[in-house]
């Protein structure tokens, strides 16, 4: 298994939150953003390529308080979220 070339390793604090969209946003280099879902992080992803050049961030945070936010989503909105568990 080869290992990851991170661009920047970057704090979750230092993206930009959308909460209607429940994505986090983080600038890129290129103009474009990088990009994580409430989702990904609740299960547990930390590397985020932009959508339109090769740059890879890994995302530093604790996953325990994802986790926390992504049961406060499915009590407020009823359903349960699947997230792929890695092996």
């Amino acid at each position: 298994m080869s290992q990851s070339v991170y661009y920047d390793e970057v704090e979750i604090d230092d993206f930009e939150y959308d909460q209607d969209e429940e994505i986090y946003y983080y600038p890129c280099p290129c103009g474009d953003q990088f990009q994580i879902s409430l989702i990904e992080l609740a299960a547990g992803e930390v590397e985020v390529t932009c959508p339109s050049c090769s740059l890879m961030i890994k995302v530093i945070y604790d996953r325990e308080v994802f986790r926390a936010k992504q049961e406060e989503f499915e009590k407020k909105n009823g359903k349960k979220i699947l997230t792929a568990q890695k092996v």
